[in-house]
């Protein structure tokens, strides 16, 4: 198993660098970082322009170029935004701080409702739950999250308000304006309807999936050879079909926890909740280079990791998977 581990996490090093170099290349030449910079500060000095390029790692060779931002990120040499010249990582920390307790909430909402609503309908095919299921599950794959976001507003928000006279939660932001220090329910009642919107997709994408694994795997030789055994049906369904059903479900699983970072873009910028998706929004609008590119290391890194933990389940989940 240790060995297994170590020979996916050595094949991941040299794809983190090879798609941050394909990323580094993609924003210079994409967003022109030193014409973005001199947009937004005409009066910058040649010193200053001189450094900027150089922290950035902008030389006219692609691959030296990635090789000083490379070294200058590693080594915590960070340059600072191009627009109030303000630190990147503060930023980017609560960034990421507020789309992993979105994302968190909304996936593990998801994942465990949809799981539980998929094998609710695979254990019944064709039956009036099944079709209930498989009706609802369409419907929430279908409907944009941009639409959902406007449908739970207005009715959580502006038609709550009319009936009752004021609203049940709140529409944007993690704080209402002007709040100071950390209030957890404030945050709570400020994610519930975000949450709601991601975890609908969720949830309709995952009782999906766990049906169709699940109604595989009950229909396979040696779940009739466990059954004739004489083990009772809950310990059947437990023991030999949900572990032998999860392995699909868990690559889907790990790919989106894994994107679920940067992947809120639209949710959070419905709700103007000041995640990575706002965050993205507002340096590539500004085209501000050493904004973007941390953020687009964590999102690949991201998405590397939680590839690692599904061949790890995989291989927990099937030891066959190891000697791949």
């Amino acid at each position: 198993m240790l060995r297994y581990v170590l020979r996916r996490v050595l094949w991941a090093i040299p794809t983190l660098l090879l798609i941050t170099f394909l990323v580094y290349v993609a924003l210079r030449a994409g967003t022109d970082p030193l014409k973005s910079y001199l947009r937004i500060n005409p009066r910058a000095t040649k010193a200053k322009i001189e450094q900027y390029i150089e922290v950035n790692g902008l030389d006219p060779n692609y691959v030296r170029g990635y090789w000083t931002w490379l070294r200058n990120f590693v080594s915590g040499n960070w340059p600072r935004s191009i627009k109030g010249s303000r630190e990147v990582w503060p930023q980017l920390k609560d960034a990421l701080a507020n789309s992993l307790r979105l994302g968190a909430a909304a996936t593990v909402v998801g994942i465990f409702v949809g799981i539980f609503v998929g094998v609710y309908a695979a254990l019944k095919p064709g039956g009036r739950r099944d079709v209930a299921v498989n009706m609802s599950a369409f419907i929430g794959i279908s409907i944009p999250p941009y639409v959902s976001a406007i449908i739970l507003q207005l009715l959580f928000a502006v038609y709550w308000s009319r009936w009752f006279g004021s609203t049940l939660f709140p529409t944007s932001g993690v704080y209402p304006p002007g709040q100071s220090g950390f209030d957890l329910g404030l945050m709570l009642r400020h994610m519930v309807l975000p949450t709601l919107v991601v975890a609908i997709q969720i949830i309709a994408v995952y009782a999906r999936y766990m049906r169709s694994s699940l109604l595989d795997v009950l229909n396979s030789d040696y779940m009739r050879t466990a059954r004739s055994k004489g083990i009772s049906e809950r310990r059947v369904l437990v023991r030999h079909g949900m572990r032998n059903a999860l392995i699909p479900v868990v690559t889907i699983a790990a790919l989106d926890v894994g994107a679920i970072v940067g992947g809120l873009i639209i949710t959070e910028n419905v709700f103007s909740y000041p995640g990575m998706g706002v965050y993205f929004l507002s340096a590539f609008g500004q085209g501000d280079f050493p904004l973007l590119m941390p953020w687009m290391v964590i999102i690949v890194a991201s998405v590397l990791l939680f590839n690692l933990v599904a061949d790890i389940a995989y291989a927990w989940l099937d030891p066959r998977i190891r000697l791949a």
